[in-house]
């Protein structure tokens, strides 16, 4: 199923791709470049294409001067590089991803937001992630708070959605976009659910020895669905809030594993 060949040359092809681009993004990193998210999105479109993705956007994605939080489902460590290469944002990580071999340092300089999710730090987080979009920036959002098998979507930490009580610089309130990630299709055929674990990591597997079997596969077909728009503002409360978007990120899942899903496609690159 899966060819180690085809895993080293793209897994190379990676490396090379990444030195590559390195140079320039730190030139842009410490002039303070706005232009780092445009930077980062196309670096991620390459990655994409090196490693075997073909990715197809529905849904309308918000697109601002303003702040937007992004909050969706997450089954691996290659949602990055698939959103990545989709939207102008940075991500919202925990800690210990800082300290992870080569994605650790690249998710550090790519401005990614650690967050400690432990008993009682909800503050902290909220404070963590109120100054970067203070700052200007949007955010990608995780609230499942762990990746997970790719079949389903665990529950929505509400306390993490407690950044969305801040207004945009405009007076106006944080827009939360829900999205939906699913890996929909490996070499034209539907990716099974005995074939998903190759792409959801998860539990006990290792990073290494995961990474090699899914970049061994062939050209996989990935569903990155945008749903509408909301605010704490729409709902009585954060946790009315993280609740429907658990509920319309769940059923965008669910339809794009079934192969269900409506509207116009449009592909990320």
């Amino acid at each position: 199923m899966t060819n180690r060949f085809v895993a080293f040359v793209r897994f190379f092809g990676f490396v090379l791709w990444t030195l590559l681009a390195m140079p320039p993004y730190l030139v842009l990193l410490a002039a303070g470049s706005r232009l780092c998210a445009g930077y980062t999105r196309r670096y991620f479109k390459v990655v994409t294409r090196i490693c075997g993705f073909t990715v197809k956007v529905r849904g309308d994605m918000v697109e601002s001067a303003h702040p937007v939080l992004y909050v969706g489902n997450h089954a691996s460590y290659l949602d990055i590089i698939i959103l990545g290469s989709v939207i102008k944002a940075n991500f919202v990580a925990k800690a210990e991803v800082a300290g992870w071999p080569g994605f650790g340092f690249l998710a550090r300089i790519a401005r990614t937001v650690f967050v400690a999710r432990k008993r009682g730090g909800a503050a902290g987080e909220r404070d963590s992630l109120s100054r970067r979009l203070a700052a200007g920036d949007s955010l990608i959002l995780f609230p499942e708070g762990t990746s997970n098998d790719g079949n389903r979507v665990l529950a929505f930490k509400s306390s993490l959605f407690a950044v969305a009580e801040m207004s945009g610089p405009d007076g106006l309130p944080l827009p939360v976009q829900p999205f939906s990630i699913a890996y929909t299709r490996l070499d034209g055929m539907p990716v099974s659910r005995a074939l998903r674990p190759y792409y959801a990591w998860y539990g006990d597997m290792t990073l290494a020895g995961h990474l090699l079997d899914a970049l061994g596969l062939g050209e996989a077909q990935v569903e990155v669905v945008f749903h509408p728009p909301v605010s704490l503002t729409d709902f009585a409360d954060r946790k009315g809030l993280s609740n429907h978007c658990h509920d319309v990120v769940a059923q965008g899942v669910v339809m794009a594993l079934a192969g269900r899903l409506d509207g116009p496609v449009r592909a990320a690159h």
